[in-house]
């Protein structure tokens, strides 16, 4: 299990640990998400390696103080490879009793139990739904206390700065980070210049959350906390030496997408209505006008991707972005674009369903939409990244699928995977992979239908090209000519032209390969996505201790690769992670037959890799 283990003392009295687990937790307005962003900030440049995962409420402003308005940010940090946002928690800072009340569960016993005095009153605990202060029922006795009353210090800090009692408790924030830093000896100026830098308009914010910082990193280096509630140090990663930074699935998405863009020499055109958890690449894609982006935020869901496909025909790369319910819209829409076989990449950030579901929770649920959730035999590209970095290289491959075959292409990200952040080894824009596109411009026996005879894509003629003039559309089309057609020969022909296309691009991706383990092995954990991290975590723990455990994790879900039936067949068990109901299990049971089991999660929370572990070793002792 990910978590910390003292190493050592050091000199100064700070325990050394290989890793240790965090998350902020308050209010929404509260400013967590932004506290954990500094903390990771500060982390990533002490040369840790690191994984986050915020979690945050639907509501845009649920009632203060109220268990379903709490925002968390938790990070697992560490002196060796860090593969999960951590299963237990080494130190919860709680800013209120409803921050305690939901997030307790997840402190390990004898975790550091940081509370903000401040706020616990009796208005407060009726609020959270307490019957009592839990400081005072013995529910607390499991764990190291640290009660600050961090609202009336961040007044005293502030008390000359000139804000008013509001203003200056919004700055609390950052005197729970500031002694954070000091517990963990982090430095303090990279957040310093980050607040004069976001407030320089306003510069005495910056001055009065810069003090408050800065009160709470001397009260942690003055208080006498006791011997179990030292500070601590984590060294540096032994990583491999390039240029790093932090990056979310959101930041490589889109900077994926314009390395895809400009590996095939084409525009990149992104259509979009806003959706959580989607948005953030469409914020992130709309700073990036200097590198040729075009951005459009559509009216709607439906428009966004007919925009996209309108793109893809003019000659450029559409993209369109959403999640579940706005990629259902979109699904018509879709079907067009296989029916027309242009190039367009939908980007799924998938969230807990049906329907609307839990917004800004995470799920693998859009597993059978991706592959089969349209009108008629509609085949597609489906892929799938397990990280915020992968995310980059996905991207990549999604726009190299998409062009290549004249295909639309699914990309399944997860609400995970979307805002959680990562270290990424900055690649050499030269090394990144090029795969020109070349149009048709021959109009002797042009038709829009002609085909590559070895990928089966039909032939790319932008608009206005002379003697190309064509029409394509979702009324089915003559093979021959492209001309409307009601043939029935004509349509089987086209649909199995259509598959065919599809299925073929087996031959063009990488053969399956083991994560670890192998043919030997009695059982396999199959996944997808974002349970890469504890499935690759469980199985390393679980082969150290040497048990016969194999770990296979498919990037590309449809086609799949050509030697994975191979693969699974020598296995006595094949168990698939999925937070879902069990859809990768369907498809692998459907075209291998083999006797898949899932392990299901649909809680809107990552696996645990205790969890993992613990299925595989009842099954291994069954």
């Amino acid at each position: 299990m990910e978590g910390s283990t003292a190493l050592k003392v050091e000199p100064s009295g700070r325990r050394v640990l290989d890793s240790a687990v965090v998350r902020f937790a308050g209010d929404s307005g509260d400013g967590m998400q932004l506290t954990g962003s500094q903390f990771t900030l500060s982390t990533a440049l002490a040369g840790n390696d690191l994984a986050t995962f915020p979690d945050f409420p639907a509501e845009i402003r649920a009632p203060v103080g109220t268990t379903f308005g709490v925002s968390a940010f938790q990070i697992n940090f560490g002196a060796r490879v860090i593969k999960t946002s951590g299963d237990a928690l080494d130190v919860l800072v709680a800013m209120n009793p409803a921050a305690l009340k939901v997030d307790l569960p997840e402190l390990k016993s004898g975790g550091l139990l940081i509370l903000d005095s401040g706020s616990f009153n009796e208005r407060n605990f009726t609020k959270a739904g307490y019957q009592q202060d839990p400081r005072e029922d013995g529910s607390l006795d499991d764990y190291r206390i640290v009660e600050v009353d961090m609202s009336q210090m961040t007044q005293d800090a502030l008390k000359d700065s000139g804000l008013t009692k509001k203003e200056a408790l919004r700055c609390k924030n950052m005197w729970a980070l500031g002694l954070v830093y000091w517990m963990f000896g982090r430095e303090r100026k990279p957040t310093q210049d980050w607040l004069t830098s976001k407030f320089a308009k306003r510069p005495e914010i910056a001055t009065a959350n810069i003090a408050a910082l800065n009160a709470g990193h001397a009260f942690g280096e003055t208080a006498e906390m006791g011997e179990d509630l030292a500070a601590f140090s984590i060294p540096a990663a032994k990583i491999a030496p390039g240029l790093y930074r932090n990056i979310t699935g959101a930041e490589a998405l889109s900077w994926g997408l314009v390395a895809g863009a400009s590996g095939a020499d084409l525009k990149l055109v992104f259509c979009s209505y806003p959706i959580t958890p989607a948005s953030s690449l469409l914020h992130t894609l709309a700073g990036l006008k200097n590198h040729g982006v075009v951005t459009f935020q559509a009216e709607d869901e439906i428009a966004a991707v007919c925009a996209a496909i309108g793109a893809s025909y003019a000659g450029g790369v559409g993209v369109t972005s959403s999640s579940g319910p706005g990629v259902a819209l979109k699904t018509e829409a879709i079907g067009l674009a296989i029916s027309a076989e242009l190039p367009l990449v939908i980007v799924n950030s998938q969230r807990a369903g049906p329907s609307t579901g839990m917004p800004t929770k995470t799920e693998q649920s859009d597993l059978y939409q991706s592959v089969f959730g349209r009108n008629g035999d509609s085949p597609l590209v489906v892929l799938a990244a397990r990280s915020p970095a992968d995310c980059f290289d996905v991207a990549i491959e999604a726009v190299r699928l998409a062009t290549k075959y004249m295909t639309p292409v699914i990309l399944l990200s997860d609400g995970y995977i979307a805002n959680a952040a990562e270290p990424w080894a900055v690649p050499d824009a030269e090394t990144l992979p090029r795969f020109p596109v070349t149009f048709e411009t021959n109009a002797e026996g042009f038709h829009p239908f002609k085909r590559d005879l070895e990928t089966l894509a039909r032939a790319w003629a932008v608009p206005g090209t002379p003697g190309l003039e064509h029409r394509i559309g979702g009324i089915e089309k003559a093979s021959d000519s492209g001309n409307i057609s009601y043939d029935a020969e004509n349509h089987q022909r086209m649909t199995n032209l259509r598959r065919d296309k599809v299925l073929g691009i087996a031959k063009d991706i990488p053969a399956q390969a083991f994560e670890q383990g192998g043919s030997d092995d009695r059982l396999v954990l199959v996944g997808w996505g974002s349970t890469y991290g504890p499935i690759s975590r469980a199985v390393d723990n679980l082969r150290q201790e040497g048990l016969p455990v194999a770990h296979l994790h498919l990037r590309h879900i449809w086609p799949l690769a050509e030697n994975l039936g191979e693969l699974l067949s020598g296995f006595e068990q094949i168990l698939v992670p999925e937070m879902n109901d069990g859809q990768l299990v369907t498809l692998l049971r459907s075209e291998f037959l083999v006797p898949a089991e899932g392990l299901n999660k649909v809680t809107g929370k990552p696996f645990k890799i205790a969890e993992i572990e613990a299925a595989v070793r009842a099954r291994l002792e069954a």
